[in-house]
């Protein structure tokens, strides 16, 4: 079983930059995107990636009129506080990332789901339509989990872009996120799970930005609520009030909130639904 302290602690608050549903642009949010626009010409040379690229299926083109490409360019404006230059250098450090990782393609890539796929999946969506990530993080053998760490972190990026396929950049931009605690142990996690965390943590604040509308904590033990509430005054409000932490015995009132009883896994569910579905 895998230990909360220390990483579970930075998995807990180093999340992506959070947001709910898509957030009309305001007026100094829209002037920066415009300049941002006129700058992929000389992003994309500076990331050596074609003069067509599509980043998730949109276009880096300066001239396009996609209100899509605006909803994606904002993203990494909004990580970056507006500021142009540091949101421009994300943004071709990420295309670089993307032509070196080979995440273009990684969807195309078979990966063993045997173990790595009842550890994190995503199914189905929100009552917004947004998809829903699930990530488990007790009764898991580290050895089978972490062996190939490389392995691992190419499993996760491509969970992470399958759910980004699932966001239309329309009426979804962002999706749920949901990390379940049952049985996790305080201490003992190995260095292959420290490695493969520390890399998962940085692709994701790096690569994808605002992605993230809600987490998740469910079947957090007492210890985890304690630590909770300890760091909880060193974080900002605009991020603790998007963290939604749940005892075992609130985890389905809690996620019914946002997500259909019939669209949760069944482990989810409440006992006796019609509705075969991935199990754990």
């Amino acid at each position: 079983m895998i230990q909360f302290h220390q990483f579970h602690v930075i998995v807990f608050f180093s999340c992506i930059s959070l947001s709910i549903m898509i957030t009309p642009l305001t007026k100094t949010e829209k002037e920066a995107v415009a300049k941002l626009k006129a700058k992929l010409n000389e992003i994309k040379t500076a990331a050596n990636v074609p003069a067509h690229y599509a980043l998730w299926e949109i276009e880096l083109a300066q001239d396009s009129v996609d209100p899509k490409l605006d909803v994606l360019l904002v993203k990494f404006l909004r990580a970056r506080d507006l500021d142009l230059s540091k949101a421009s250098q994300m943004l071709i450090d990420s295309l670089i990332w993307r032509k070196d990782f080979g995440t273009d393609h990684l969807l195309d890539e078979i990966i063993d789901e045997s173990v790595l796929g009842k550890v994190s999946y995503v199914y189905k969506t929100d009552k917004e339509g947004r998809p829903v990530c699930y990530n488990f993080y007790g009764d898991i053998d580290q050895e089978k989990v972490f062996g190939d760490v490389e392995k691992f972190i190419r499993w996760r990026v491509q969970v992470m872009e399958r759910g980004v396929q699932l966001i239309d950049f329309v009426n979804t931009d962002s999706m749920v996120v949901i990390h379940d605690y049952n049985n996790a142990s305080l201490f003992g996690r190995t260095q292959n799970a420290k490695a493969a965390t520390k890399v998962i943590i940085k692709i994701m604040q790096d690569n994808y930005p605002e992605f993230l509308s809600v987490k998740y904590f469910v079947n957090v033990p007492s210890w985890g609520s304690i630590i909770f509430k300890l760091i909880r005054p060193l974080l900002s409000e605009a991020t603790t009030k998007k963290f939604v932490v749940c005892s075992n015995n609130d985890v389905h009132p809690e996620l019914t909130k946002t997500i259909d009883n019939q669209n949760l896994p069944i482990v989810y569910q409440e006992p006796g639904t019609n509705n075969p579905t991935i199990t754990l």
